[in-house]
């Protein structure tokens, strides 16, 4: 008979032999997180309420009506394009008043409040396949979206657009609809509050503010202000002409003709978050479906970019963005016109985000505070640099200026960074030309 043998988490076998554990030692990883995600609250006629949804782009392309209540190509989703056309995912909180309605009839109600659910009815048939069998058709826009085979009501199990009544008399119908279903009251700041504070427990790169409302755009930028300076998430918000001076607010100048003014937010979201952190969106071209305002002079344009408006104009027909910028116009010692560049805060927020998250999940609580774990985490925070310069984020970068103590006290580490070059993209050509 074979000794015993295998692998060990404690030291009580019974049986004598050699048990043997293989692993490695666990290493951090320096890699730098991905863009493209935006936290958007946005008033939906359909979906789900008081939560946040995590949406990639490929379920926008082909759950969206199972999601949203509507076909990705319909009108009522032409905002959700606009920031799907450059974010890879989108946090999106419905924003719906609290005394919203869901549609219903004698059979189900609707899964969620809203006017959407009007659109909904119920066709029952007798089975030919299962004598005494109904079978219970669910349609949306006079589209089927569900059918089941049942005896009766207690057998039906809810499906993605409605919740079915179990104690209800199933009889043959040529189609019963939902009604009663509305979108309730005016949206309020309060509900605003709500939809930012669930999207604090989120990572994201752009929050977007889809109101021109004074009131809520203030709202807006007080959060911004107080999770980056405050609790350290960065990240930056893009809101309908503000002028905040403050470079984690992208404040968007253009209107949009034809709907409503503050539209362009939604695209403009969606374009910084995807922007990679080594790219710009200056002479960017607009990609949306709106029709953009671009009526201005030369001397317009100058005053805007002075004022700190991201602004979009007309270059030989096309749409284009006239610079990168955030809405930071006062410049200090510590502050300059470095960081009024969207480019400069990408890279910045990367390395504050990817760094947190290193020293969070790898560090904090884990690795001792003696000169080899504080080695360990000067490498790993090299390591980034590095990556940012592969792509050419920053340049020059020198690992010396990278320097990792021990804090105050014990338990506590002090990083300095000291003198990093930020790339920036072309944007100016001054050109000389000297004719013999």
């Amino acid at each position: 008979m074979a000794l015993g043998g295998g692998i060990w988490t404690k030291q009580d076998k019974i049986l004598p032999g050699a048990y043997t554990v293989f692993s490695n030692v666990k290493k951090a990883t320096a890699s730098l997180s991905d863009r493209g995600v935006v936290a958007l609250p946005i008033i939906l006629k359909w979906g789900e309420v008081g939560k946040v949804q995590t949406i990639n782009r490929e379920d926008f392309q082909t759950k969206s009506k199972e999601i949203f209540g509507y076909k990705q190509g319909s009108d009522e989703l032409v905002n959700l394009r606009e920031v799907f056309l450059h974010a890879t995912k989108v946090h999106i909180y419905r924003l719906v008043a609290a005394d919203a309605v869901q549609a219903s009839n004698d059979i189900a109600k609707a899964k969620y409040p809203g006017t959407r659910g009007n659109d909904l009815k119920l066709v029952i048939s007798a089975s030919v396949d299962v004598p005494g069998s109904f079978n219970v058709c669910t349609y949306l826009d006079n589209t089927q979206v569900d059918i089941q085979t049942v005896a009766g009501a207690a057998n039906l199990k809810d499906n993605a657009y409605v919740s079915f009544k179990s104690t209800a008399t199933l009889s043959v119908t040529a189609g019963t609809p939902l009604t009663g279903g509305t979108n309730g009251s005016a949206i309020t700041g309060e509900l605003y509050q709500k939809a930012l504070e669930a999207f604090e427990s989120y990572s994201f790169n752009v929050l977007c503010c889809p109101s021109a409302d004074n009131t809520i755009t203030k709202l807006f930028i007080a959060y911004t202000k107080r999770l980056r300076d405050e609790v350290g998430a960065k990240f930056q918000t893009v809101i309908y002409d503000t002028d905040s001076d403050y470079e984690g607010i992208i404040s968007v100048k253009n209107d949009v003709i034809g709907a409503d003014k503050q539209s362009l937010v939604y695209w403009v979201a969606g374009a910084e978050a995807g922007c990679e952190v080594n790219k710009s969106l200056t002479n960017a071209k607009y990609d949306g479906e709106y029709t953009v305002n671009v009526n201005f002079k030369q001397s317009e344009l100058e005053t805007a970019i002075k004022k700190g408006k991201f602004t979009l104009h007309n270059v030989n027909g096309e749409v284009r963005v006239l610079e990168d910028i955030n809405s930071l116009v006062t410049l200090v010692d510590d502050k300059g016109e470095l960081f009024q560049s969207n480019q400069t805060i990408r890279v910045i927020d990367q390395i504050a985000n990817d760094i947190t998250a290193l020293f969070t999940t790898r560090y904090l609580g884990t690795v001792a505070n003696d000169s080899a774990g504080r080695i360990s985490l000067w490498n790993d925070i090299c390591k980034i640099h590095q990556e940012l310069e592969k792509l050419r984020a920053i340049e020059n970068f020198d690992t010396k200026s990278v320097e990792v103590v021990q804090g105050d006290d014990k338990k506590s580490v002090l990083c300095t960074i000291n003198g990093f070059n930020i790339i920036s993209a072309m944007t100016k050509l001054y050109m000389n030309v000297i004719i013999a």
